[in-house]
């Protein structure tokens, strides 16, 4: 795999520099779960994760890469509230300026949690923009040019990937630790691809016959449009509760990866994403945000696409749990209880 992005020693050299700093996030099971979908299921309980979510890992991993001059100059950052929290608080961590490029309609949680790591770090701010007039891409980039800071993007950055992969790197080694067969199955959510190359990368690594599976929001299927085009497909600002799969495209690093590692892509729709969060506040007692549900709905709604998981060993990340609580409980008021 030497010509992708990235490689399996990336992902464990991510590890070493993450180690002290990130959580090693709790491997959560639950009975109803395997009942409900046949599979033996394994959450990866990114949700609670530094910040909020598996972000922190990549954001870390490449700011802490960063040389002294660099750091005296700070990092600027796009992003829907994840990622932006997540290079916020890493360079906090690292004693760093931090410039957050972040859409006006982002959940209030999140920005008031990114405006809060940045408070009393000089040079520090978060610029806001219209997420479907304006091009994120292109603020940051005139921004990093403007103040001459290093431009860390969400996704499509070969230190974030490595850090995301961590992730799954963290969930093999700790099935393992509980005993029993390995995972054969890995459900991954995908928004600009980051996450989900990452953990391929680790995952066909260490369990060469294991099968990665992708899940977008119905309105937000670029990857698996990709796919199926052989070319990397650009989409309008997709409207979705899952505001962390809102990207318009997926990756010129990340989507190589994706070809080569990741069997399929299959989406949810909102409604499936709330009824997740549903299952997840009642029977197992934790908030995962929509965006972080994307894997489990998948799984729970037998998507289209998906093989039969009925007695696989399946292995879901839940990638985050950053959601504005008003809205969570009228999502959460209006679903079908679980069945």
């Amino acid at each position: 795999m030497s010509d992708l992005a990235i490689t399996f020693d990336d992902v464990c050299a991510a590890a070493r520099r993450l180690a002290g700093h990130a959580h090693r996030t709790p491997v959560l099971t639950s009975r109803t779960a395997d009942e409900r979908t046949g599979a033996q299921v394994f959450f990866k309980a990114e949700n609670l994760q530094r910040m909020g979510a598996f972000k922190f890992r990549g954001a870390f991993n490449a700011l802490a890469r960063f040389d002294a001059a660099q750091r005296a100059r700070g990092v600027i950052a796009y992003s829907s509230g994840n990622h932006a929290q997540a290079v916020a608080l890493a360079a906090r961590m690292l004693g760093m300026p931090s410039v957050i490029v972040m859409p006006q309609d982002a959940p209030p949680a999140k920005l008031a949690a990114t405006r809060g790591y940045q408070a009393g770090m000089v040079g520090s701010e978060v610029v806001l923009y219209d997420r479907y007039r304006e091009d994120r891409e292109a603020i940051g980039r005139r921004l990093a040019a403007e103040r001459g800071m290093a431009l860390v993007p969400p996704y499509d950055h070969a230190d974030v990937m490595a850090g995301q992969g961590t992730a799954a790197l963290e969930l093999v080694h700790q099935v393992a630790e509980a005993g029993g067969a390995p995972l054969d199955t890995l459900l991954v959510c995908v928004g600009g691809g980051g996450l989900i190359a990452g953990c391929a990368v680790a995952v066909t690594h260490l369990l060469p016959g294991i099968q990665v599976w992708g899940v977008e929001p119905e309105a937000g299927n670029d990857t698996q449009r990709s796919l199926a085009e052989g070319r990397i497909v650009h989409i309008d600002t997709p409207k979705t509760i899952a505001d962390g799969a809102q990207t318009q495209h997926t990756g010129e690093l990340t989507f190589p990866v994706i070809q080569r590692l990741v069997r399929g892509i299959v989406t949810v729709s909102d409604q499936q994403l709330v009824e997740t969060m549903r299952f997840f506040a009642e029977r197992m007692k934790i908030v995962v945000e929509p965006t972080g549900c994307l894997a489990a709905a998948a799984l729970f709604a037998r998507a289209d696409g998906l093989p039969d998981l009925r007695g696989r060993r399946v292995g879901v990340v839940l990638s985050g749990g950053n959601v504005d609580l008003r809205r969570y409980g009228q999502w959460l008021a209006d679903a079908p209880a679980p069945g």
